[in-house]
């Protein structure tokens, strides 16, 4: 990093990283003086970064509430990029520990925009006075943006989930379509891969062209289904979910597991069960893992379900103290550094990673440094597709919703531009490019 002028800095990369200047130019401006004698790592809550930024932190409270409050003085409100950007005077993000509460909180007009991710929650519960009487508008916001993964992730660091039939083997016991239909009536799509819903998800079948070149040189370590295709299991739907249950009781077998006076053991008689940790306030989660456990139970495995505190929560995910728990990976059309933090092996060892799922593959490493060094965008689209394919194939999170489009209740006054980003309802739309319209 090398001063070039009153207002200019210049800076030098030693490694081959194309993404690198981006994300440079992505960082925050600080405030010099703001931070003279002081540790920038010890500051705590009370030092509110002064940044470049429209809004300033007026007020808050942790844990409950942020304000931002519009600066009149921003130096970019006339730079024509920000034209139509920064519209509302105040914003003021409310936090709950219960996601009931927070509905109830919308409907009680404490909030005034609410995301719902329950599709039938949408179908049959915004029906309150303010929906009827057009106080309240439903929004269906489409995108054409990866789904990302969205399940329960297993964490491979531990004997239980190091063999990929016994992964495969839960994943075929989670009966999703009877899940689904008791959750949302059917309503909501699954999960196919990491990238679906976009131009760089897998496609369905054998790898062909670019992506079996890349793949091919790692065919050897490569787990079942990364080169012909891989495919989630579906159900027809009832509860017993026979089929299915019978394909996971003999992978299970193949892996040397099998049900021996109703408990699925090894050869020693060691029962096999593992400990699902969710966060209390997480009904949603909660109620699927107990629609789980039971058909776990059919095959002789009873895993022990603990709630704890949000902040115990994080504690031990950090440590990966857990075999399973929910997950959540949001996916962009422009993948980069992230990807080493989400599946890179420094996070099987290092606590405090994205890589929960403990995973260690060459392979898919060398795929990161393809997408990130990409000069052709064939090349850069074909090393994400196999990239899909390898953690797809991995089997290291049950998947369960497709959020390919959102769903937004908000006040009649709340107005949004009728021409919607690729991104739909993301970073950089709500509320940046919102406004307040009174009628």
């Amino acid at each position: 990093m090398e001063k070039t002028g009153d207002r200019k800095v210049k800076f030098t990369f030693n490694v081959e990283d194309r993404e690198l200047p981006l994300i440079l130019g992505m960082r925050p401006i600080l405030k010099k003086a703001q931070w003279d004698g002081k540790d920038f790592a010890e500051s705590g809550l009370d030092d509110i970064p002064i940044t470049t930024a429209p809004y300033t932190i007026s007020d808050f409270e942790a844990g409950r509430y942020v304000t931002l409050t519009r600066n009149p003085d921003y130096w970019g409100k006339d730079v024509p990029f920000m034209q139509g950007v920064a519209n509302l005077d105040e914003i003021r993000m409310e936090f709950f520990g219960d996601a009931q509460v927070m509905f109830e909180g919308f409907k009680a007009g404490i909030l005034n925009s609410h995301r719902e991710t329950n599709a039938e929650k949408w179908e049959t519960q915004f029906d309150f006075p303010a929906v009827q009487n057009g106080d309240v508008v439903k929004s269906l916001i489409p995108h054409q943006r990866p789904t990302g993964m969205t399940g329960f992730v297993m964490n491979t660091r531990l004997p239980a989930f190091k063999d990929w039939r016994v992964r495969e083997a839960l994943i075929q016991a989670f009966n999703f379509e009877y899940i689904n239909d008791t959750m949302t009536g059917g309503r909501q799509a699954r999960i196919g891969s990491y990238f679906s819903n976009s131009q760089l998800g897998m496609d369905n079948g054998p790898a062909k062209g670019r992506v079996l070149e890349f793949l091919e040189p790692f065919a050897d370590d490569l787990l079942p289904g990364a080169i012909e295709g891989y495919s989630l299991p579906v159900s027809d739907g009832s509860e017993r979910n026979r089929k299915n249950l019978r394909a996971a009781i003999d992978l299970m077998e193949q892996a040397g597991w099998t049900i021996q006076d109703g408990v699925m053991a090894d050869a020693n008689g060691t029962p096999f069960t593992f400990e699902i940790v969710l966060s209390q306030g997480s009904g949603e989660a909660q109620s699927i893992i107990d629609l789980y456990v039971e058909a776990l139970s059919r095959m002789g495995i009873t895993p022990q379900v603990t709630m704890i505190d949000s902040a115990q929560y994080k504690e031990r995910v950090n440590a990966y103290d857990f075999g399973m728990t929910y997950y959540r990976r949001g996916l962009s059309l422009s993948p980069g550094n992230e990807q080493h933090l989400y599946w890179g092996s420094k996070g099987v060892t290092e606590p405090g990673s994205r890589n929960l799922m403990g995973m260690n593959s060459p392979a898919a490493e060398a795929m990161i440094d393809t997408i990130l060094n990409s000069t052709d965008q064939n090349d850069f689209v074909a090393a994400t597709k196999a990239l899909d394919r390898i953690l797809t194939s991995g089997r290291y999170v049950i998947p369960i919703y497709d959020f390919s489009s959102s769903r937004i209740a908000h006040v009649k006054e709340l107005k949004y531009p009728e021409t919607l980003p690729i991104y739909g309802d993301w970073i950089g739309w709500q509320p940046d490019v919102w406004w307040w319209e009174e009628e």
